[in-house]
Protein backbone atom coordinates (compact mmCIF):
# COMPACT_ATOMS: atom_id res chain seq x y z
CA UNK A 1 0.00 0.00 0.00
CA UNK A 2 1.55 3.47 -0.80
CA UNK A 3 1.77 6.90 0.87
CA UNK A 4 -1.39 8.53 0.02
CA UNK A 5 -3.99 4.98 0.42
CA UNK A 6 -2.31 4.87 3.96
CA UNK A 7 -2.61 8.74 4.35
CA UNK A 8 -6.45 8.37 3.31
CA UNK A 9 -6.77 5.40 5.66
CA UNK A 10 -5.24 7.43 8.48
CA UNK A 11 -7.98 10.20 8.03
CA UNK A 12 -10.63 7.26 8.64
CA UNK A 13 -9.04 6.37 11.88
CA UNK A 14 -8.89 9.92 13.02
CA UNK A 15 -12.87 9.65 13.04
CA UNK A 16 -13.36 7.43 16.18
CA UNK A 17 -11.10 10.07 17.96
CA UNK A 18 -12.95 12.93 17.02
CA UNK A 19 -16.10 11.24 18.19
CA UNK A 20 -14.70 10.50 21.31
CA UNK A 21 -13.48 13.88 22.07
CA UNK A 22 -16.68 15.62 21.16
CA UNK A 23 -18.58 13.13 23.64
CA UNK A 24 -16.22 13.59 26.46
CA UNK A 25 -17.36 16.06 29.05
CA UNK A 26 -14.77 18.56 29.05
CA UNK A 27 -14.45 22.13 28.76
CA UNK A 28 -11.39 22.11 26.54
CA UNK A 29 -11.76 18.87 24.68
CA UNK A 30 -13.36 20.92 21.80
CA UNK A 31 -10.51 22.55 20.76
CA UNK A 32 -8.56 18.70 20.99
CA UNK A 33 -11.42 17.58 18.29
CA UNK A 34 -10.44 20.74 16.40
CA UNK A 35 -6.67 19.87 16.00
CA UNK A 36 -7.55 15.75 15.07
CA UNK A 37 -9.65 17.33 12.43
CA UNK A 38 -7.77 19.65 11.42
CA UNK A 39 -4.79 16.88 10.87
CA UNK A 40 -6.88 14.38 9.08
CA UNK A 41 -8.42 17.80 7.21
CA UNK A 42 -4.74 17.97 5.45
CA UNK A 43 -4.44 14.35 4.73
CA UNK A 44 -6.57 15.17 2.64
CA UNK A 45 -4.44 17.12 0.11
CA UNK A 46 -1.57 15.84 1.37
CA UNK A 47 -2.78 12.16 0.09
CA UNK A 48 -3.62 14.02 -3.41
CA UNK A 49 -0.87 16.24 -3.69
CA UNK A 50 2.17 13.23 -3.41
CA UNK A 51 -0.23 10.80 -5.42
CA UNK A 52 -0.31 12.92 -8.25
CA UNK A 53 2.98 14.11 -7.99
CA UNK A 54 4.78 11.16 -7.62
CA UNK A 55 2.85 9.53 -9.77
CA UNK A 56 0.82 7.10 -7.43
CA UNK A 57 -2.59 7.23 -7.88
CA UNK A 58 -4.51 3.81 -7.91
CA UNK A 59 -7.94 2.96 -8.53
CA UNK A 60 -8.15 1.95 -4.90
CA UNK A 61 -6.82 5.68 -3.80
CA UNK A 62 -9.58 6.97 -6.23
CA UNK A 63 -12.31 4.81 -3.62
CA UNK A 64 -10.66 5.88 -0.99
CA UNK A 65 -9.81 8.96 -0.87
CA UNK A 66 -13.49 10.35 -1.52
CA UNK A 67 -15.01 7.81 1.48
CA UNK A 68 -12.83 8.67 3.90
CA UNK A 69 -13.44 12.87 3.58
CA UNK A 70 -16.98 11.94 3.54
CA UNK A 71 -17.18 9.46 6.78
CA UNK A 72 -14.98 12.26 7.99
CA UNK A 73 -17.26 15.04 7.37
CA UNK A 74 -20.45 13.15 7.70
CA UNK A 75 -19.57 11.76 11.24
CA UNK A 76 -18.42 15.22 12.46
CA UNK A 77 -21.43 16.89 10.88
CA UNK A 78 -23.54 14.07 12.88
CA UNK A 79 -21.82 15.45 15.93
CA UNK A 80 -22.30 18.99 15.54
CA UNK A 81 -25.91 18.02 15.30
CA UNK A 82 -25.89 16.17 18.52
CA UNK A 83 -24.68 19.49 20.04
CA UNK A 84 -27.12 21.92 18.55
CA UNK A 85 -24.26 23.57 16.33
CA UNK A 86 -25.33 22.40 12.91
CA UNK A 87 -29.31 22.03 11.68
CA UNK A 88 -29.98 18.07 10.76
CA UNK A 89 -31.58 19.24 7.74
CA UNK A 90 -28.02 20.38 6.43
CA UNK A 91 -26.86 17.38 6.74
CA UNK A 92 -29.50 15.45 4.96
CA UNK A 93 -28.73 17.72 2.11
CA UNK A 94 -25.14 17.10 1.90
CA UNK A 95 -25.91 13.12 2.23
CA UNK A 96 -28.24 12.49 -0.18
CA UNK A 97 -25.29 14.60 -2.42
CA UNK A 98 -23.08 12.45 -1.01
CA UNK A 99 -25.10 8.97 -1.45
CA UNK A 100 -26.51 10.13 -5.32
CA UNK A 101 -22.64 10.64 -6.51
CA UNK A 102 -21.94 7.22 -4.85
CA UNK A 103 -24.63 6.23 -6.82
CA UNK A 104 -23.36 7.75 -9.64
CA UNK A 105 -19.87 6.14 -8.97
CA UNK A 106 -21.67 2.50 -8.78
CA UNK A 107 -23.10 2.76 -12.02
CA UNK A 108 -19.80 4.06 -13.78
CA UNK A 109 -17.93 0.81 -12.02
CA UNK A 110 -20.57 -1.22 -13.71
CA UNK A 111 -19.21 -0.14 -16.58
CA UNK A 112 -16.04 -0.55 -16.09
CA UNK A 113 -15.13 3.67 -15.45
CA UNK A 114 -13.95 5.18 -11.82
CA UNK A 115 -15.04 8.68 -11.33
CA UNK A 116 -12.38 10.19 -9.69
CA UNK A 117 -13.28 13.85 -7.51
CA UNK A 118 -13.63 16.89 -9.60
CA UNK A 119 -12.64 20.34 -8.91
CA UNK A 120 -15.84 21.33 -7.54
CA UNK A 121 -16.24 18.25 -5.23
CA UNK A 122 -12.83 19.08 -3.98
CA UNK A 123 -13.77 22.82 -3.59
CA UNK A 124 -17.13 21.81 -1.57
CA UNK A 125 -15.44 18.77 0.87
CA UNK A 126 -12.33 22.06 1.58
CA UNK A 127 -15.65 24.40 2.18
CA UNK A 128 -16.99 21.98 4.55
CA UNK A 129 -13.88 20.95 6.54
CA UNK A 130 -13.48 24.72 7.01
CA UNK A 131 -16.95 24.96 8.73
CA UNK A 132 -16.45 21.68 10.72
CA UNK A 133 -13.38 23.42 11.81
CA UNK A 134 -14.64 26.95 12.37
CA UNK A 135 -17.83 25.08 14.12
CA UNK A 136 -14.93 23.54 16.54
CA UNK A 137 -13.04 25.96 17.58
CA UNK A 138 -16.13 28.64 18.18
CA UNK A 139 -18.66 26.45 19.54
CA UNK A 140 -21.41 28.32 18.44
CA UNK A 141 -24.50 27.18 15.91
CA UNK A 142 -23.54 28.07 12.34
CA UNK A 143 -26.83 30.01 11.99
CA UNK A 144 -25.73 32.19 14.69
CA UNK A 145 -23.39 34.56 13.55
CA UNK A 146 -22.55 35.49 10.04
CA UNK A 147 -19.33 33.93 9.58
CA UNK A 148 -21.25 31.12 10.08
CA UNK A 149 -24.70 32.20 7.92
CA UNK A 150 -22.34 32.80 5.13
CA UNK A 151 -19.94 29.39 5.90
CA UNK A 152 -23.66 27.46 5.95
CA UNK A 153 -24.61 28.97 2.41
CA UNK A 154 -21.48 28.47 0.49
CA UNK A 155 -21.20 24.56 1.67
CA UNK A 156 -24.79 24.04 1.17
CA UNK A 157 -24.49 25.76 -2.30
CA UNK A 158 -21.17 24.51 -3.47
CA UNK A 159 -22.90 20.41 -1.96
CA UNK A 160 -25.70 21.11 -4.69
CA UNK A 161 -23.68 22.58 -7.68
CA UNK A 162 -21.17 20.19 -7.44
CA UNK A 163 -23.50 17.24 -6.74
CA UNK A 164 -24.98 18.62 -10.23
CA UNK A 165 -21.98 19.07 -11.85
CA UNK A 166 -20.84 15.54 -11.31
CA UNK A 167 -24.56 14.59 -13.41
CA UNK A 168 -24.26 16.73 -15.72
CA UNK A 169 -20.45 15.15 -16.55
CA UNK A 170 -21.55 11.85 -16.38
CA UNK A 171 -24.54 11.73 -17.96
CA UNK A 172 -23.56 9.25 -20.90
CA UNK A 173 -22.97 6.75 -18.32
CA UNK A 174 -26.80 6.98 -17.67
CA UNK A 175 -27.92 6.60 -20.87
CA UNK A 176 -29.67 3.03 -21.07
CA UNK A 177 -30.35 2.66 -17.56
CA UNK A 178 -33.56 4.00 -16.93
Amino acid sequence: MNLPNKLSILRVLCIPVIVVLMILPGENLHWAAAAVFLIASLTDFLDGHIARSQNLVTDFGKFIDPVADKLLVLSTLIMLVHQQLFPAWGVVIILARELSVDGLRLVASGKGTVIAAGPLGKIKTTLQMIMILYLLVFVQPVLAHPVGIVLFILVLGMTIVSGIDYFRRNSALLKGSF
